[in-house]
């Protein structure tokens, strides 16, 4: 299995509960679980978090293995689907969702989620069918069949274990 980090899962570990000075066993977990091979994020979130001027900018700079290409056939032919798809649904949305959705990372990594096996996309952002202001990952993911969770759930099942050692 391979969890396959969002955005907002990195930049709201770094501003509330695994701050980089606060919990540096978080940041060490995402990198040794991406060597392991079960997480890792897309070349297209990292572009968004790049472009911040703070830590999690220069962290991603450092760390540019931990993000995938989405160039490949699979993820192109994948990108093509969630277009089409969220496209449909246009008409049952606030303007501009379409627009906003298609101009970030977040289809991309439902692509690169249905073109890689056995993977998990991990968001905070919430299911909700009745969401009309935006089209959400999730829901978006339930329909094509994708998992998805939140990095909780991805600690509990990693067996994360960030411990305090007394100096």
């Amino acid at each position: 299995m391979i969890y396959l980090l969002d955005s907002n899962t990195l930049i709201e570990a770094k501003n509330r509960y695994y701050g980089m000075t606060i919990c540096p066993g978080y940041w060490s977990w995402v990198l040794r679980s991406h060597g392991q091979g079960v997480l890792a994020s897309i070349k297209t979130v990292g572009d968004e978090l790049k472009l911040g001027n703070d830590e999690l900018a220069l962290w991603t700079r450092r760390n540019a293995a931990l993000f995938l290409p989405v160039s490949d056939a699979d993820t192109q032919a994948a990108f093509v689907q969630v277009a089409a798809y969220v496209a449909s649904q246009t008409a049952l949305m606030k303007a501009g969702a379409l627009e906003e959705f298609l101009g970030g990372a977040d289809p991309w990594l439902i692509a690169k989620a249905m073109a890689l096996p056995d993977s998990v996309v991990v968001t905070h952002e919430q299911f909700n069918l009745q969401m009309r202001r935006k089209f959400s990952i999730p829901n978006v993911c339930q329909h094509f069949g994708v998992q998805w969770m939140d990095t909780f759930a991805v600690l509990g099942q990693t067996k994360a274990n960030f411990v305090l050692v007394d100096a």
